[in-house]
């Protein structure tokens, strides 16, 4: 019982933290994830909650949603979850994740902590290559952190409209994951019972976060998208310090 209260109270935080911080939520639950059910259960569990949570966030956010830039970035990411998923049980993943966190601590100087507001141009067709590729990431190692939230930033896709284009985007794909998943053994169980744990205490934080989000100055929302964007990246690769300590 201990164990589920922590994973609805984790769940909780982490999707206040992640409206907040444009995404991410899944990344705050790796660490709880991996210490009750074991480094396995990360992907599967996580996708769980954040289905879970997604529905809610979807409902809350359904009038913000860009569905110019979600008609791009919906297959990609549907796709690339298939692919990641399907590859999950067998590929090595440690050196993507560091990649991925390199990436990500790189934004605090792309984005000079959050002053400034673009740094390059983006087409929206450009979502369906890069919701590609982060889908399959994600897929393979359960959570990438908020590694989309460089390219809304330069389109100009910000706050509410952020969250609620994200969430129609990502929700299709990780329903195909957890099909995925559950197709290949590696969701079932126990695991079940932790991923919806996890996910109502997520669920539960929707509306209020919202009414954080609303009164939220844009330069302090871009400030804490980088802030969040950088300590994700940190956390992945502290993560794989055994995979770099293994180099030396």
């Amino acid at each position: 019982m201990v164990d589920y209260l922590l994973l609805a109270g984790s769940g909780f935080v982490a999707w206040i933290v992640s409206t907040l911080g444009g995404g991410g939520g899944a990344m705050l639950l790796v660490p709880l994830v991996g210490f009750i059910a074991g480094a396995q259960a990360v992907a599967p569990v996580t996708t769980l909650a954040t289905i879970v949570a997604g529905v809610g966030r979807a409902f809350v956010f359904w009038e913000n949603i860009d569905w110019s830039v979600a008609k791009w970035g919906l297959p990609g990411a549907v796709l690339g979850g298939f692919l990641g998923a399907a590859l999950f049980s067998r590929a090595p993943a440690e050196w993507l994740q560091i990649v991925v966190g390199l990436f990500l601590v790189s934004t605090v100087v792309q984005y000079r902590f959050g002053r400034k507001e673009k740094t390059f141009e983006v087409a929206k067709w450009w979502f369906f290559p890069a919701e590609l590729v982060t889908g399959f990431l994600d897929g393979l190692i359960g959570a990438v952190g908020p590694v989309m939230n460089s390219l809304y930033l330069n389109a100009g896709v910000t706050k509410e409209r952020m969250v609620g284009t994200k969430t129609a985007v990502s929700l299709p794909a990780h329903l195909v994951k957890i099909g995925t998943y559950t197709t290949l053994g590696a969701m079932g169980g126990q695991l079940w019972l932790f991923g919806l744990a996890a996910g109502v205490g997520a669920l539960t934080s929707n509306w209020l976060a919202k009414r954080l989000l609303k009164d939220m100055p844009e330069l302090r929302f871009r400030a804490i998208i980088v802030g969040f964007m950088a300590l994700s990246g940190i956390t992945m690769i502290w993560q794989q310090r055994e995979t770099i300590g293994a180099l030396f």
